[in-house]
């Protein structure tokens, strides 16, 4: 069991829970990322840095994961990715992705993809909120107690 971070774009929020995380529970954590990242000193938590790149990080991951670990990200083709792979990934905002839910997902990207694309001005997302750091660490609280052996 290890838990992966798609760190590049992570909130230091959710950072923060994960750090946390892995000190209590003794849950190996590594971030993966294009560029350092400061972490706490901890036998638990690992910084892999990998070169600049479009999607190298992404990469990175899928190299690694196995079916018994977790992905904290917030890309959706990433997810795909890990959840053909038979992990498990959960988005910063608390959401767990799931074979039943990351098809419409990929779709809905892709349309926004799509729109963007065309000149649509859509925005970004929002801002994290204190209930989706809440629903963040409550949906890794119930993968840790549920895989944790």
């Amino acid at each position: 069991m290890h838990i992966y971070i798609d760190a590049d774009a992570c909130p230091n929020l959710i950072k923060n829970i994960l750090f946390k995380a892995a000190q209590r529970t003794k849950i190996h954590t590594t971030m993966v990322a294009n560029q350092n990242i400061s972490k706490p000193p901890s036998p638990y938590i690992h910084m892999r840095q990998v070169p600049s790149g479009f999607d190298i990080a992404d990469d990175e991951i899928v190299k690694l994961v196995a079916p018994t670990d977790l992905v904290i990200t917030a890309d959706i083709p990433l997810a795909a990715e890990v959840i053909d792979k038979g992990a498990a990934a959960l988005n910063p905002r608390g959401e767990m992705y799931t074979e039943h839910n990351i098809k419409s997902r990929l779709n809905m990207r892709d349309f926004m993809d799509t729109m963007r694309s065309s000149g649509v001005q859509t925005g970004g997302p929002p801002a994290i909120s204190q209930s989706e750091v809440q629903a963040f660490a409550n949906a890794l609280d119930r993968w840790i107690t549920k895989n944790k052996k």
